[in-house]
């Protein structure tokens, strides 16, 4: 693979190596497409993240692509081609496909985008990027956010075209900007959160220049629109180290405008009012539920990031020095709801995580197996279809440094565990319904559809939680029981 910048020192060679390796893999497609874009007199590079993971040896089935074909042009090319193609990003000079093929002995289904050279700047109101066309691809790799990101392969002949040492970072694991972080980050201020994930992705280092700008410029995040902060959180916190890019957030200031009751949670602690760290915790919470998955699970991180956030608002000083944090779970619930609202995530998310931020507690009160079969079935009720989540959250929630303190809680959780499923075997816990349904309430008291058809189902679910399943006829003594006794008292 020729080198524009060409180095030989035998490090590079083998990164260069893989990435030919790698290249050869998604060849045949990426290739087919070149050839297309030759042929009408335009040119094709593969870019950005895809060089970077093929240099990291995990190209996937993403491909990226940039050219000096403008998005009309790209469409004529593409739509003969591809299996499906879409428009959506064809604004910002982006047009996206999806292309089967076979590589080796297997069929892969590729998602492609290909982009228009181009440039793109921020007005200091503004929330959407001004979109520019450029017509080289130095003029495009020298906009891009970071070196690692600023590499490119031009297509079919595979020249491998990197002017700002990405592959020396690379090497090295560090995270530059191709220009100045000031104007990089001016250009696009999301760039900064980028900085962010890239680290929790590749457990790569954020360049010393770079940390500083993010620390004078994060107010500029201000201007990003929610859903674009919100996309490149979900990518941080899915990734494979969570706690590097929370840390570098909350480190740089950014976490103050995006994710601010993450930085409260780090309460001073003094000689005279000593309790465990909360964001310490939190970010230790995080890594063990991370632990107990059987795959990322957005909704799992997110309550384990945000289920102390109640905390500071709660904090008491007790006359004997303790300090208590009184219904934090309640209170964190509704904080939680209230900033992922503000993140715009669908409201299916919000509810789920701030259910489980509030029910994050309901355990500690189970003591060595106290509760009654009552309590049990409640608190399957209460966390319906998450409870495996909650399950594992609470687990998540012990840090204690006292292992017997910590097998404790252990063995107590192992056994509230077995009566669940000790009660879903009798009693199929998971859909805990009254023994009598809405039409067998209405034909048992001859009333119709209304509020007091309500109400009865109501007390018979309150009968059901408490008592078990208690049969057709004991279900229709006590409701008729309870419906006299509603009678006479008018």
């Amino acid at each position: 693979m020729p080198n524009a910048n060409e180095d030989t020192s035998p490090a590079l060679s083998q990164v260069q190596q893989r990435a030919v390796s790698e290249l050869l893999l998604v060849a045949p497609v990426a290739d087919d497409l070149a050839r297309r874009f030759q042929e009408a007199g335009f040119s094709l590079a593969l870019v950005g993240g895809s060089v970077r993971d093929a240099l990291l040896g995990r190209l996937g089935n993403d491909l990226d692509f940039t050219t000096d074909a403008r998005p009309e042009d790209v469409l004529k090319i593409v739509r003969p081609w591809a299996d499906a193609v879409w428009e959506v990003g064809i604004a910002f000079g982006t047009v996206g496909a999806q292309k089967q093929a076979r590589v080796g002995d297997v069929d892969r289904c590729f998602q492609i985008e290909v982009t228009t050279y181009r440039s793109e700047a921020y007005d200091r109101s503004s929330r959407k990027p001004e979109v520019s066309y450029g017509d080289s691809i130095e003029e495009d790799l020298v906009r891009r956010d970071f070196t690692v990101n600023a590499m490119a392969v031009a297509l079919p002949e595979k020249t491998f075209i990197d002017p700002h040492g990405g592959i020396g970072d690379l090497e090295a694991r560090v995270l530059r900007t191709p220009g100045t972080p000031e104007d990089s980050f001016s250009d696009d201020p999301l760039r900064m959160m980028r900085a962010a994930r890239f680290a929790a992705q590749l457990d790569f280092e954020v360049a010393p220049e770079v940390l500083a700008a993010i620390k004078e410029m994060a107010g500029r995040i201000e201007i990003v629109s929610a859903e674009r902060v919100r996309d490149e959180l979900n990518k941080l916190i899915l990734s494979a180290h969570p706690r590097k890019g929370l840390s570098l957030l909350v480190d740089t200031g950014l976490a103050d405008h995006v994710l601010p009751e993450l930085p409260a949670l780090r309460l001073e602690s003094d000689e005279h009012h000593r309790h465990k760290d909360v964001y310490d915790h939190t970010l230790i919470v995080l890594e063990q539920a991370m632990e107990l998955e059987e795959e990322p699970d957005l909704t799992l991180r997110l309550a384990a990031l945000l289920h102390d956030i109640g905390k500071p608002r709660t904090r008491r000083f007790e006359k004997d020095g303790r300090v208590s944090f009184h219904h934090h779970e309640v209170v964190g619930a509704k904080m939680t709801k209230k900033r992922m609202t503000a993140l715009k995530y669908s409201n299916e998310l919000v509810k789920d995580v701030s259910r489980l931020v509030e029910l994050h507690l309901r355990f500690h009160g189970y003591g060595t197996g106290e509760w009654t079969d009552s309590a049990v079935r409640r608190y399957v009720r209460d966390a319906g279809p998450l409870l495996d989540r909650l399950h594992k959250l609470t687990r998540s929630d012990c840090t204690t440094r006292n292992k017997r303190k910590a097998a404790a809680l252990s063995r107590a959780y192992d056994g509230l565990e077995e009566r669940i499923a000790e009660l879903q075997e009798r009693e199929e816990l998971d859909a805990i319904r009254p023994d009598l349904d809405g039409n067998q309430i209405m034909e048992v008291l001859g009333v119709k559809p209304g509020p007091a058809v309500g109400k009865a189902y109501k007390y018979m679910l309150e009968l059901r939680l408490e008592n078990g399943p208690m049969g057709h006829d004991a279900a229709v003594a006590a409701l008729k029981e309870w419906w006299a006794e509603r009678e006479q008292q008018g």
